[in-house]
């Protein structure tokens, strides 16, 4: 009989998260996470451009139904997602912890991260009412301008806030209605997973969120020149000049957001859910 004492505990393998599903990358490749100390804290997929392709895919798929839900049930959505955070915490306090974070900086992280999502779950069934108009127009028409998505949103979520930086940015693409492909923090990675497990437990339909691990040298020139994806998030300055340029292959609208204090309550506003919308005008005749 082997006694508690002697038992190897079983190591999580951080996996990618396509569609819904838990897949190994499909290089089969691995990095090295590292604490302060230099050692192992656990073996991270390297994402591979096969599994940015795979995503795009799914996230394409998923478009049309997620656009087309309403905005009152995105907003439930991302409210359930919250629910499920916060009965996590303690798991990400641990992990921010894990990747160098003080206790106390890592719980008013998961904190704020809650609130986030709640707070874009406020919005979901508001936004159009702040940004759509009736524009006047000198004929016999009413000329309404209404938001709608994008589409597919690519996101380089930023290096040093691995789960605030990374809800910040995913909440106001999808509560918009888009879909989107993301790339966790290379140095904070563990938290991505880990929300990927949350999401994928609050009826967030497969496809809607697409979350890779892996290095941003690797993978920021196919996030930024994929001509299905129709906006690019970013969120470091080192990537700019390489995203604008490669983005503008296909006119994807590029939206920097590189000086965010990400706990900070003016990181959080409607403007970030119009950053990923289009303005669609529509002209009605009056009268018979």
């Amino acid at each position: 009989m082997v006694t508690s004492s002697a038992r190897i505990p079983v190591e999580k393998t951080y996996k990618i998260y396509i569609d819904g599903k838990f897949p190994r990358t499909e290089s089969g490749r691995y990095f090295a996470l590292k604490d302060g100390a230099g050692a192992v804290v656990a073996n991270i997929c390297r994402g591979s451009r096969k599994d940015f392709r795979n995503s795009v895919v799914a996230a394409r798929k998923a478009f049309a139904g997620w656009s087309a839900t309403s905005a009152y049930l995105r907003g439930q959505i991302l409210y359930r997602i919250a629910e499920m955070l916060e009965g996590r915490q303690d798991q990400f306090v641990a992990e921010l912890v894990l990747q160098g974070r003080s206790k106390r900086s890592a719980q008013k992280e998961v904190l704020a991260s809650i609130d986030r999502l709640i707070y874009y779950a406020g919005w979901s069934d508001k936004y159009q009412q702040i940004f759509s108009a009736v524009n006047p127009v000198s004929s016999s028409h009413f000329n309404f301008s209404v938001l709608e998505a994008t589409g597919i949103v690519a996101i380089l979520a930023p290096d040093d806030d691995g789960l605030i930086g990374l809800v910040s940015n995913i909440a106001p693409a999808i509560v918009g209605g888009n879909t989107c492909v993301v790339l966790a923090s290379e140095t904070m990675p563990l938290c991505a997973v880990s929300f990927a497990e949350v999401l994928h437990a609050s009826d967030v339909p497969g496809g809607v969120v697409n979350i890779l691990t892996g290095f941003k040298d690797e993978l920021t020139d196919q996030f930024a020149s994929h001509m299905d994806v129709n906006a690019v998030v970013y969120a470091d300055h080192a990537s700019a000049g390489k995203i604008q340029t490669k983005a503008a292959d296909n006119l994807k609208r590029v939206v920097a957001r590189t000086d965010n204090k990400w706990t900070a309550e003016s990181a959080q506003s409607p403007y970030l859910i119009s950053d990923t919308q289009e303005v669609k005008t529509t002209w009605h005749p009056i009268g018979s």
